[in-house]
């Protein structure tokens, strides 16, 4: 059996419930299909890059699937057929991770705000004292000149 990457994209207006029950029917799909599901990460609700069908953000999902290659066609046929999933995308890899996904990284990173927004500030400080402008006055003069 072959080791895939599965990650699906779920409509917006969907409660996380409702996204846990996506998840078991993906998870169903995989098992009936004679598969196995390893680790499964629910990635939070982000922004799509471009709105698909009327939707500006999804809530993403990540399974690690163990199948054998006539499943896959099968599987994703099921989640075409799903209306609640807007994109899915199954990759074949070379072995599965057992650290979090950079998805799920970038999803922790923005629940960090506050502390990035304070790095952000920093890096502006420091880049007015290097180019010499004060006070956000940004015409490159200092105020010896």
């Amino acid at each position: 059996m072959k080791l895939y990457e599965n990650i699906f994209i779920v409509r917006q207006d969907l409660s996380p419930a409702q996204v846990n029950t996506v998840t078991t029917d993906v998870t169903k799909f995989v098992t009936d299909a004679g598969g196995e599901v390893g680790k499964v990460e629910y990635c939070g609700l982000l922004n799509l890059a471009y709105q698909i069908k009327k939707n500006r953000k999804g809530h993403y999902t990540l399974m690690n699937v163990t199948a054998p290659p006539s499943a896959i066609a099968e599987i994703e046929r099921k989640m075409r057929l799903n209306e609640d999933i807007l994109r899915h995308l199954m990759v074949s890899t070379e072995a599965h991770s057992s650290e979090p996904s950079i998805l799920m990284q970038q999803s922790q990173l923005s629940h960090d705000s506050p502390k990035e927004s304070s790095f952000r500030h920093k890096d502006r400080e420091r880049m007015d004292d290097r180019s010499g402008t004060t006070d956000g006055d940004n015409t490159g003069k200092t105020s010896d000149e």
